[in-house]
């Protein structure tokens, strides 16, 4: 039975283990993902390191101590990524989630967890022949030149990891697409709050047309939220020579209904659920 419907596990399996983490990654390969989807920065020294968000969060990460005796930057929590060294985020928690968060009740701590590096990442992933799916978290307020450099240090790794065929990156902001060698995948992510008029996020394109406007930033993939995802777009995208995948998709209904809309992948935190509605949906379609 093959699957007609990819399934990529959101930061790893983010309902289930702590995300952006190895162990999260780890679960998500024994679930059976086609796809692991990752978010990633830039440390101050130049290391591409696993995180979501630009600052760092308290509802994902702890401090522990400081990465060497009266550091002035500790504690770390609220700091931005790219000012703090490799030495300094490796000293936080990244194993358990802030009680009372959406996930907490359903994802299991590690506590002790360290926030891994993309090449640690690539060290895991590269025997199992699941494919990368690297989101690089800028936004429009960054210069030019940092994302250029930004965009490097990421091909850069997965090129020396021999991924570079199966890797994709990710982006809501499309400069990091045009800046993109064309070897690598590349998917224009969108939300509502990317798609107005005069939009800074999609590198100087319309967004009247997302479509048309992904395909002309160099997208090999349009990945829009589920909310916005109607048949029409997915046939437009597909029309476009453009794969669709939609995130994030928790709901078995919302799972089965865009697998009918013909999308091509399915991203999610629970890649156990959607690995049992997407074999499901495969038998049934036998």
């Amino acid at each position: 039975m093959t699957r007609s419907v990819e399934l990529h596990g959101h930061r790893g399996a983010r309902g289930l283990l702590p995300e952006n983490t190895l162990p999260g990654f780890a679960h998500a390969l024994d679930l059976g993902v086609d796809a692991v989807e990752l978010d990633v920065g830039l440390s101050a020294d130049g290391v591409v390191v696993l995180g979501h968000d630009q600052v760092l969060s308290p509802v994902t990460l702890a401090d522990t101590a400081p990465a060497h005796p009266d550091d002035p930057a500790f504690p770390y929590v609220g700091k931005a990524v790219r000012d703090l060294t490799l030495a300094q985020l490796r000293t936080l928690d990244a194993g358990t989630r802030r009680a009372g968060d959406a996930f907490a009740g359903t994802q299991r701590p590690v506590p002790g967890t360290r926030i891994p590096t993309l090449a640690e990442v690539c060290a895991l992933l590269a025997p199992s022949g699941v494919a990368p799916a690297v989101e690089l978290k800028t936004d429009p307020s960054w210069p030019g030149p940092l994302v250029a450099r930004f965009v490097a240090a990421v091909t850069d790794v997965l090129d020396a990891a021999g991924l570079t065929a199966r890797s994709r990156l990710l982006a809501f902001d499309w400069r990091v697409l045009t800046a993109t060698p064309r070897e690598f995948g590349r998917v224009a992510l969108v939300e509502r709050k990317t798609l107005v008029p005069d939009s800074p996020w999609l590198a100087g394109l319309p967004a009247r047309d997302p479509v048309a406007s992904a395909a002309a930033a160099g997208a090999t993939v349009l990945s829009p939220e589920h909310t916005i995802t109607t048949p029409g777009l997915v046939d437009d995208a597909h029309d476009a020579g453009l794969a669709v995948a939609v995130w994030t998709v928790n709901d078995p209904e919302d799972m089965t209904r865009f697998a009918k809309y013909g999308a091509d992948a399915i991203v999610t935190d629970y890649p156990d659920v959607a690995a049992r509605v997407l074999d499901e949906n495969a038998g049934g379609a036998g």
